[in-house]
């Protein structure tokens, strides 16, 4: 699925058209809204880590005309205690994650919820591993986190995921 996505370049002030898969057009609002960005590439969502990493390097500016800082982190739990210590200072934060990596932040979503802290977290959902090691898409990722406190949005196309970012 793709997504055409409508941005107004200073340069020219005339609408520019891109193609995109879901994780790039979350990526890209993801980018463009927050000043820190916690990672761990987990599959399937690295591409919007990746992606975030490019822009950075860039020098690509956020909504507030700087750029982001995009902390790599050694593990999910990692990133998500980066995230919500940057979210206790006061700044923006975001995170990517899927299946094993939303399970192992748990417990920093149970203190984000508590703290009432307004943050976003990106799944691309995947099942669960378990004895069949499926890779294939379910919300088992997503209905495993259900009691943490998070509202939750599921968009069911690319356009939707853009704007739900």
């Amino acid at each position: 699925m793709s997504v055409l996505s409508q941005a107004i370049t200073p340069s020219t002030a005339q609408p520019v058209m891109a193609t995109l898969d879901g994780n790039e057009a979350a990526a890209r609002i993801a980018y463009r809204c927050n000043d820190v960005i916690g990672i761990y590439p987990i599959t399937p969502s690295s591409p919007m880590s990746e992606a975030c990493e490019v822009w950075e390097s860039q020098g690509k500016m956020n909504l507030w005309d700087q750029v982001p800082r995009v902390i790599e982190m050694q593990s999910e739990g990692g990133a998500a205690g980066a995230v919500h210590g940057a979210l206790m200072a006061g700044a923006m934060a975001t995170t990517f994650t899927s299946s094993q990596g939303l399970l192992l932040k748990i417990p920093n979503m149970y203190k984000i919820a508590g703290e009432l802290t307004p943050f976003v977290m990106h799944v691309a959902a995947r099942t669960i591993a378990t004895h069949a090691l499926s890779i294939f898409g379910d919300h088992s990722d997503v209905m495993a986190v259900r009691q943490t406190g998070f509202a939750m949005l599921a968009a069911s196309s690319v356009q939707q995921a853009h704007d739900f970012a």
